[in-house]
């Protein structure tokens, strides 16, 4: 139980990789902060891991679109005495459609919860870590972030870029003083993510050989946090197509993305934005 005495918290706990995260952790002995807006799901969570890996479970329900909220759990934790060792930056959720489909607020809360979100909050956390020489900082970004940009969800893989880089630039600054930082790259995995953004039949039409699960992204990227990786990719085909992207000629790997997103991006102006 490597994690026996450090605190991970995880943001987005209450369904897919985000709960995932948190049954592994719990299960190598960490004490958990479960952050997210559904507190039944939450406090769920919290009893079973409780229950099964003898840990302590603070359930803290935010809402990470709020800009006062990653100041607020910083006060909170400081209050309740709880350092983190442990901050998994995995809240998110998909905006579907054309950029000019959305009001500018759905576009504000995605900008809120996606990029400013894990930047603010590893801010707050990270001065402790690097003063106890111990720190774990995983920012879950996406394949989208390394591939041509599409059409539809116009904002989404711009964000993600930004995590791969501002991650890996991070992780150069504080890894000699204990501290790992791992953008987190995993390509289409079964959660409910897609559930929720309406793009389920959409995706459906995807070959399987495509899809990883949860548990096991997890698994891979509590390994390569531990290696000190700067940037994971998950699975064998998610990194064919980040090198196959990089070395493509940008109008080549553009069509090449365009077609196939179609597949796969909800182009409806009416499709109900969901986060978890």
């Amino acid at each position: 139980m490597i994690y026996k005495g450090k605190t991970a918290l995880i943001t987005g706990a209450s369904a897919g990789i985000g709960a995932e995260f948190a049954r592994q952790l719990a299960a190598k002995g960490a004490d958990l902060v479960l952050v997210a807006r559904r507190l039944d799901r939450l406090q769920a969570l919290a009893n079973e891991l409780s229950a099964s890996a003898g840990i302590k479970v603070q359930v803290e329900t935010l809402d990470l679109s709020d800009a006062a909220s990653c100041q607020t759990l910083a006060a909170r934790l400081s209050a309740a005495g709880i350092p983190v060792d442990i901050l998994v930056n995995n809240a998110g959720f998909g905006l579907p459609g054309s950029f000019v489909s959305q009001p500018w607020n759905a576009h504000l809360e995605s900008l809120q919860v996606l990029l400013i979100a894990p930047t603010e909050l590893t801010r707050h956390l990270l001065p402790a870590m690097l003063d106890r020489r111990y720190g774990r900082v995983v920012n879950v970004a996406s394949l989208a972030g390394l591939v041509p940009a599409s059409a539809g969800h116009t904002t989404y893989g711009a964000i993600k870029s930004y995590l791969i880089r501002w991650s890996a630039s991070l992780s150069m600054e504080v890894k000699s003083k204990g501290v790992n930082v791992l953008a987190l790259c995993p390509g289409f995995t079964y959660t409910e993510f897609h559930d929720v953004n309406g793009a389920r039949k959409l995706v459906s039409r995807l070959p399987k050989f495509m899809w990883m699960d949860a548990k096991t992204v997890v698994r891979q990227a509590i390994a390569a946090m531990e290696r000190g990786d700067a940037v994971l990719i998950n699975g064998n085909w998610n990194n064919f197509v980040a090198g196959f992207s990089k070395y493509l000629p940008n109008f080549i790997g553009s069509w090449l993305v365009n077609r196939q997103a179609k597949n796969f991006r909800e182009q409806n102006p009416n499709e109900i934005t969901s986060k978890h």
